[in-house]
């Protein structure tokens, strides 16, 4: 069964604006990552999860006000930032196993935090059953 056409609609709308946000939150994440590893040359796994750490905030917080007009309470923050911390964690260990370059990483924690995110996001963290 399809769902409703005003649904799709809503999603649409909701995955519009994360995507937005995503952009800038991308941004944030992939210039800090490339000053902690290139600047003070951390290894890929710590630069992604600091340039994560400052990210989340701002993506949390802007996601919860803009994207799903829900409040940003810390139970939220904790599930969100534990389920893209740990994405982002396996992905930076996971390169640095495999020597990945740098960009490839990034190219892959944003992809993987778009999609996985946005889902996590809408039907987990703030879910219209806990608003």
């Amino acid at each position: 069964m399809c769902a409703h056409p005003a649904s799709r609609g809503i999603l649409l709308g909701r995955f519009s604006r994360y995507l937005s946000i995503g952009v800038l939150n991308t941004g944030l994440h992939w210039a800090l990552f490339l000053a902690l590893h290139y600047g003070l040359e951390w290894r890929q796994a710590a630069a992604n999860v600091a340039a994560f750490a400052v990210a989340v905030v701002f993506s949390f917080v802007m996601n919860a006000r803009f994207t799903f007009n829900s409040e940003a309470s810390g139970a939220r923050f904790v599930a969100f930032s534990l389920f893209m911390g740990l994405m982002t964690l396996g992905t930076g260990h996971l390169a640095d196993i495999w020597q990945v370059m740098p960009l490839l990483t990034l190219v892959a924690t944003s992809g993987l935090s778009l999609v996985a995110g946005f889902l996590y996001s809408n039907y987990v963290v703030f879910s219209p059953r806990k608003r």
